[in-house]
């Protein structure tokens, strides 16, 4: 690509922003300084062929999605008298022929892990210069010291404004389109009711959730409500066509003064809890933050239970129908994620890896941060005292109690009264008979993988075995520091102290607060 550079009149410099998933020109901290420093400004994406892989953990779907996010940042810098420079390739090797030709590189900073984590390494050891400006807290060992108070300074801050009319904007040809990286790679999704991708559609998803945050906090819970009631802007912000800090500001500038304003912006608080934790510690994706709780559940690996799971047949309605939403839509609200990492580790026992890259598969809102330190927490993989397990069955009594969602997605049990949906293997056989629905072996909805109570009771027993080594793991300052418990080292020595004991749902929210 060096040779596809424009030329630089004398005196003149010139850079490359690096786009990777902060796909927007408003608010940019990489945009911003190459603004500031050049004359001439390539804006670039570089289509790895390692996202394209059968092991790139991205969906078709996804896919799509980030490609509608680059037809709208191409626009957004057509409208500053540009566009966007497309290439294919290594983006290390790519970029690298840049640097060679004396052109400075800039991209965001960001955390990430496995390979993303290689490759900016990488790029950085390239001489690629990545420009802070998420809020984050870096290189210091005590991230989590008045974290809260740095990023509300951070969210209520000015953004990054780039003058893109005070540089040259340059867009080299390289050959490469998204429609030709769709033809090579046979883009080809299959999910439904998957948004449109790009930074004009977040701003009108954005303002259309102001004009109705009243109705958020009744919506969030039930997987039937939440669809249309929750913000729906998780796969923008994942992509970065808008800042969190944007979106922060626009509701606190635009909805009321409320429980539903507060509810929403507490959730943006969280986003950057959870990348905080990545860039604390990008190993969130690998392994048990806790060294005693590595390997649970590995030695009961079943692949059949998994494939059960995966494909929505567990015999547990809420789960089932869960499973198959996510793979039809890429997308669940938080609660029926919870659930069915919670069947998964907890129910059926497997190991949760497995699961975690199969969430991660999916959704095309993923976002590394919060997928698999969500798996791990949900899991138990921390080692705090309080740990919840959701009862698919009760979940449908408190979340679909008249079946609408479950019948959506699991159409055999259609004609099943809803009384009968917590717990269908128990419906006499003569309301089967009578309703035209057969739970069995060979019936249309199977009976349950697994026994639910027996199951939990084992998982338990397993789990109080190693719950007070885990928690004394909590007093080491590395393992407190990654779980990022609040009260610090002091924090985890009181609850390695109590090995475990019982808590309430304030104390774990206390654990998980922003210290």
């Amino acid at each position: 690509m060096g040779s596809l550079l424009p030329d630089l009149a004398e005196g003149e410099s010139g850079a490359v922003v690096w786009h990777r998933e902060h796909l927007r020109t408003a608010d940019h901290p990489a945009v911003a300084a190459a603004a500031e420093r050049a004359d001439v400004l390539v804006p670039v994406f570089a289509f790895d062929p390692a996202f394209y892989a059968g092991d790139g953990l991205a969906c078709d779907s996804r896919v799509r999605f980030l490609h509608d996010c680059l037809d709208d940042l191409d626009r957004q810098y057509a409208a500053a008298g540009g566009g966007l420079t497309l290439a294919h390739g290594d983006p290390v090797e790519v970029l690298g022929s840049v640097l060679d030709a004396g052109w400075e590189v800039l991209a965001a900073r960001s955390p990430t892990g496995r390979y993303g984590k290689r490759r900016d390494e990488r790029a950085r050891e390239a001489g690629v210069a990545f420009v802070a400006g998420d809020g984050l807290v870096r290189d210091t060992d005590r991230t989590r010291e008045n974290w809260q108070e740095r990023v509300t300074d951070w969210f209520t801050g000015e953004r990054y404004d780039p003058d893109l009319g005070a540089v040259r904007l340059a867009t080299p040809e390289t050959g490469v389109s998204v429609e030709s990286i769709e033809r090579r790679y046979d883009v080809t999704p299959e999910k439904e009711q998957v948004p449109t991708g790009g930074r004009a559609a977040a701003l009108e998803r954005l303002e259309g959730f102001v004009d109705d945050i009243a109705s958020y906090p009744g919506s969030i819970s039930s997987p039937l409500d939440a669809r249309e009631g929750t913000s729906g802007l998780s796969p923008y912000l994942a992509f970065g066509c808008l800042s969190v800090r944007e979106a922060y500001q626009h509701v606190h500038a635009s909805a009321p003064e409320g429980r539903a304003r507060e509810m929403f912006t507490s959730r943006l608080y969280w986003n950057r809890h959870y990348e905080q934790k990545l860039a604390d510690w990008p190993g969130w994706l690998d392994e048990a933050v806790n060294p005693e709780l590595r390997g649970f559940n590995r030695e009961r690996h079943d692949p059949e239970l998994v494939a059960a799971w995966k494909r929505g047949e567990t015999g547990y309605p809420m789960v089932d129908a869960a499973m198959r939403c996510l793979a039809a839509t890429g997308w669940l609200n938080f609660r029926m994620r919870a659930m069915c990492v919670s069947f998964y580790f907890h129910v059926l026992q497997q190991p949760w890896r497995v699961g975690a890259d199969w969430f991660y598969h999916h959704l095309v809102d993923a976002e590394a941060s919060i997928n698999y330190t969500q798996w791990q927490s949900q899991c138990g993989l921390v080692g705090t005292p309080t740990l919840r397990v959701y009862n698919p069955r009760k979940q449908v009594r408190d979340q679909d109690p008249e079946g609408e969602w479950i019948r959506r997605w699991v159409p055999e049990l259609e004609g099943l009264p809803a009384e009968h949906l917590d717990r269908p293997e128990r419906t006499p056989l003569s309301v089967q008979q009578e309703c035209g629905v057969r739970v069995g072996e060979d019936g249309d909805f199977p009976r349950p993988v697994v026994e639910y109570e027996p199951a939990v009771e084992e998982f338990w027993r397993r789990y109080d075995a190693v719950k007070p080594a885990a928690a004394a793991r909590l007093g080491e300052a590395e393992i407190a520091r990654r779980a990022s418990l609040s009260g610090g080292i002091e924090g985890a020595e009181r609850i390695a102290a109590e090995h475990g004991g019982e808590g309430d749902a304030a104390e774990q929210a206390d654990l998980a607060a922003f210290e």
